[in-house]
């Protein structure tokens, strides 16, 4: 088997980027976002998990966040990927969880991002964000 170029490894983290964007954004739904992470390979999967949790870490997520994003995630507060977000501070390390827990890490690391997400869109960038992850409505006009 080949390894993956690294053109092919950036267009995936591209897109991992433009899924969970546009379902903090609601513009696509939570469902959708789990089933094109649910047709990744195992390794794309882990590597999809590691960049969702970079996201989060850089939205500042809290334990209020977390547990927010637990209750929009439509999992079990007791899942391991719930227990590790709630935590304060929170724990990552979800691509290390075993492959049967990825779908509920990435609902939950997807549904926690959307809640910091949307509070730093509605306090620190209202009104003038130029950051294009967050101005995906307007590019998609644009378009």
């Amino acid at each position: 088997m080949t390894e993956p170029t690294s053109d092919n490894r950036h267009t995936r983290r591209r897109t991992t980027e433009l899924v969970v964007n546009e379902v903090a954004q609601g513009l696509r739904s939570l469902d959708d976002g789990v089933a094109w992470f649910s047709g990744l390979a195992p390794e794309q999967r882990r590597e999809a998990l590691q960049e969702v949790a970079g996201y989060a870490m850089q939205a500042h997520i809290t334990a209020a966040d977390g547990r927010a994003g637990v209750a929009r995630a439509a999992v079990k507060p007791t899942v391991n990927p719930a227990v590790m977000i709630c935590m304060d501070p929170p724990r990552y390390g979800f691509a290390n969880l075993p492959a049967a827990e990825h779908v509920r890490a990435f609902r939950v690391l997807v549904s926690v991002f959307t809640v910091a997400d949307t509070r730093r869109r509605e306090t620190y960038c209202k009104g003038t964000c130029t950051h294009s992850w967050h101005n995906l409505s307007a590019a998609t006009e644009n378009s």
